[in-house]
Formats: C-alpha cells, sequence, structure tokens
C-alpha cells in the first residue's frame, strides 16, 4: 500500500476478542483517511492470539505506528485520545440471565438493606423521635403516629429511587448514580494496573513477538 495520505488513529479503550482469533486494525482502532485506504488498514493484522496471552493483554499506539509503517511508510500518521488499548480475550456470545441466581441476590439486597434501615432506626431510637415529632405537632401523645410514618416511609423508598436514579430499566436522568460511577472507578482502577503489569511484562520481550 503506497500512499502519501493522512490518517487518523484512535485507539479503542476496551475491546473483546475470541480466543485465537486473529486482531485486526479495525477491530482496536478508529481510523479516519481515504475511503480505499481505510478499508485497506481496518484489514491490517496486528496480532493473533495465542493461549499463553492470558485473557487480558494490552497493545500501546507505538505497535500500531509500527504495524502502519511496514506496508504504507509513505503516509502521515496522526495519533489522538488513548496510547493503548486493552484486549479482553473472551467468547462473544449472548449473555443469559440467571434466573434463580437473581432472584437469590434481589432476596438477600432486599432483606439486608431492610436489616440495615431497621437496625439504624432503633440506634437512633427513631419510633420515640416520631412520637415526641406529632407530640409537638399536635399537643397529644400517639403511641402509633400513622401520619407521620407513612409519608416517612414512603418518602425514604423515593428518596432510594432519586439517589440510585433508575426505576427498573428506566433512568430519570441523564446523570450516573453513585453505584455506576464506583463501579465506573473500579473499572479504571483495574485497567490502569493491566496496563501497568502489561508494560511490565513487556520489557525485554523480543519485537514482532506473537506477530501474525
Amino acid at each position: 500500500m503506497e500512499s502519501t495520505d493522512v490518517v487518523y488513529v484512535r485507539l479503542h479503550r476496551r475491546v473483546v476478542v475470541a480466543p485465537k482469533s486473529t486482531v485486526l486494525l479495525g477491530d482496536v482502532a478508529s481510523l479516519v483517511t481515504e475511503p480505499s485506504a481505510a478499508r485497506k488498514l481496518a484489514q491490517l493484522p496486528i496480532w493473533r492470539i495465542r493461549p499463553e496471552d492470558g485473557n487480558l493483554l494490552m497493545f500501546d499506539m507505538l505497535h500500531v505506528v509500527r504495524r502502519i509503517r511496514e506496508v504504507a511508510p509513505q503516509m502521515t500518521i496522526e495519533t489522538f485520545g488513548e496510547p493503548h488499548v486493552l484486549l479482553e480475550v473472551a467468547e462473544r456470545r449472548e449473555i443469559r440471565p440467571r434466573w434463580a441466581l437473581l432472584v437469590a441476590t434481589w432476596l438477600l439486597l432486599f432483606f439486608g438493606s431492610g436489616m440495615a434501615i431497621l437496625n439504624f432506626h432503633a440506634d437512633v431510637n427513631m419510633p420515640e423521635v416520631q412520637r415526641r415529632i406529632i407530640e409537638l405537632l399536635t399537643g397529644r401523645n400517639d403511641r402509633h403516629p400513622w401520619l407521620f410514618e407513612i409519608p416517612y416511609s414512603l418518602g425514604l423508598g423515593l428518596g432510594m429511587l432519586l439517589f440510585f436514579n433508575r426505576v427498573f430499566r428506566r433512568r430519570l436522568n441523564d446523570e450516573p448514580n453513585p453505584l455506576e460511577v464506583e463501579m465506573f472507578m473500579y473499572q479504571e482502577n483495574v485497567n490502569r494496573y493491566v496496563i501497568t503489569e502489561e508494560y511490565r511484562k513487556k520489557i525485554g520481550q523480543p519485537e514482532g513477538a506473537g506477530r501474525d
């Protein structure tokens, strides 16, 4: 492939590939250049997955640039975005929900969170606080202040919905909820750890090892 065009390359953050497959440039990067050149570059082999590669491996931008230079030495390469891409080796198959596990997890979370709320209310003596508030507002000591307890219970459930920003599969707005933020931060930390480990493992590895 001989060309003097410019190709703009942006690596994806994380890509799932099948075991023993050949990873193509189009699988790991977005390419912007002349259409025919883009189609050819997208089919450029980058790596062949081997059993010894494990289930996570990393490629940096230099490896991608080197492969493009081998087939298009006259092409100007402009890079953007992440300097590396993580490959997750896994079978691409439809994920079916395991209903028994889902129901068991739901029951565990439901009763566990309920016990946590009950224990918190017992620790702060919430029934006595509610009775005292009703006594201050109405002037009488009601042992079961339903006018306070029912709105409080409904407000507690509504507050949890607003906190997690989701009603079943529907989001209330575009903002992420705290659980999603924590999962994102966890995934980012995992990615940084894998990248650091992969860079450490690549020290001393011969150039082109494992290349198709």
